[in-house]
């Protein structure tokens, strides 16, 4: 298990894995200036409950892992992580999305370009 520091004072243990994708996503972010909440619920062993932070680029972060592997990175749940992270909600974790489920593709919605009709044009200029 390895931690999440955050300005010193909050520490939350995740697992290696989840946290090489949360620090990927939080500094992605972190580097383009952006600020967001990030929450996660608490063990019960702590009182249960949930915890939220307000991630900015001037506070200070740690990402200390257990292990000295780098864990492999799934885009299927950095991506849904950053979705979460760029909503009104904020960071969230999630389960790891199953990459082998088959999804269906979404339905792309084409642009449709419509003439309009000039009438009001004429009569803009008698008023």
């Amino acid at each position: 298990m390895g931690k999440f520091i955050y300005d010193s004072s909050v520490k939350v243990e995740f697992e290696d894995r989840l946290l090489a994708h949360l620090q990927a996503v939080i500094m992605a972010k972190v580097r383009r200036g952006e600020s967001f909440p990030f929450t996660w619920k608490d063990d019960i062993s702590i009182g249960g409950g949930r915890t939220t932070v307000y991630v900015h680029p001037y506070v200070s972060m740690v990402f200390k892992y257990h292990g000295s592997r780098n864990p492999q990175l799934s885009n299927s749940w950095l991506h849904a992580l950053t979705y979460n992270a760029n909503s009104g909600r904020g960071l969230y974790v999630i389960p790891e999305p199953d990459e082998s489920a088959p999804r269906e593709p979404e339905p792309r919605k084409g642009m449709v370009f419509r003439e309009v009709p000039n009438t009001q044009v004429g009569q803009a200029a008698t008023v």
